[in-house]
Formats: C-alpha cells, structure tokens, sequence
C-alpha cells in the first residue's frame, strides 16, 4: 500500500514556524510531504484577508483559489468563516502553531488515528 502524498501551504512569516494567522498572512510556503520527506516546492504571496479589523470575503475567495491545488493548510489561527470557505474547496486546515516540521508531523498523527475510526 503507497504513502499518501500531501501538498500542505503553511502560513508562515519566515518558512520555519507557523506563526501566522490564515486571514493576515501574507506569505504561504508550499511544501509537499511524500514517503516521509518534507520538501519545500515554492512560496506563494498573497494579499491579507483581514486589515484593519474588517474581512474582505472577495479576497478570501481569491486566497483560496490561489491555494487549491493543496490538499492542506497550517495556520496559527484561523476563524469559522475562513474554515468553512476552506473546507468547502475540500481542502483540509488546522491551527498548528510551531516549528514547521514539527505541525506537519502532528498533523499526519492526528489524520492518522482519525482514519482508524472510519
């Protein structure tokens, strides 16, 4: 049985941590996750969702469609409405915060002991 592959964007200021909340980044770095191997493919600038305290659902939809050729997502936060417009392009996100790596790892564990439910 094959390894699933994954094409992860991870909101990150610096393409170390993740430390960026999904509606202020800036920045995702592309990494794709294949046989165990973490490897970094591009980085991707979009603009801000959120400014200023206000949510522009446009640009949302925009960042989303910038990322939807990924099977996931890694914020540090993100809220119910941008969850929800993610999960509805099929892609998968969570609120990992910390060095990359390290959320990638804990994010293949949790799918993993999820799948064992189905």
């Amino acid at each position: 049985m094959g390894e699933t592959e994954y094409k992860i964007a991870v909101a990150s200021g610096d393409g170390i941590v993740v430390n960026s909340h999904f509606g202020r980044a800036k920045t995702f770095w592309i990494f794709a996750l294949k046989n165990g191997e973490l490897k970094h493919l591009e980085t991707r600038y979009v603009v801000p969702v959120c400014e200023m305290g206000t949510h522009d659902e446009a640009r949302l939809k925009e960042n989303v469609e910038r990322l939807s050729d990924c099977t996931h997502i890694l914020a540090a936060r993100i809220g119910d409405g941008a969850r929800a417009v993610i999960e509805s392009y099929g892609i998968n996100v969570y609120e990992l915060p910390g060095i990359i790596a390290e959320s990638v790892d804990k994010m293949i564990r949790y799918e993993m002991v999820n799948k064992l439910f189905e």
